[in-house]
């Protein structure tokens, strides 16, 4: 479980930085969210993977730790906010600049 976890966490980083360089502005802000969600799912896996046990309440010997689901779901709504300016401030690029480019230059081939 644990291999799969983190081939999962590494690839979805890994494809978040190919996003990154790509230097167009739809894949920078979808390399952006790939990396916050695989920081997300590493913070979230801190909080020791456990099927089966109880959240916090419960007449359990082991529970999850709530500080890193708190801090996920902060981290989400943060996300979603930052992924929504960025989109708006990219549409406001494309339109004075007349380009998708994140420079504001097409390359020269």
């Amino acid at each position: 479980m644990e291999a799969l976890f983190a081939i999962t966490l590494g690839v979805m980083t890994a494809s978040g930085v190919y996003l990154l360089l790509r230097a167009r502005i739809f894949p920078v802000v979808m390399g952006l969210t790939l990396i916050s969600y695989a920081v997300n799912l590493f913070i979230f896996s801190m909080g020791r993977l456990a099927t089966g046990a109880p959240a916090v309440l419960g007449k359990s010997a082991e529970y999850g730790d709530p500080l890193p689901q708190a801090l996920v779901l902060t981290a989400i709504v943060i996300g979603f906010a930052m992924t929504a300016f960025v989109v708006v401030l990219a549409l406001r690029g494309i339109g004075e600049l007349r380009t998708d480019h994140v420079d504001g230059r097409e390359p020269r081939e």
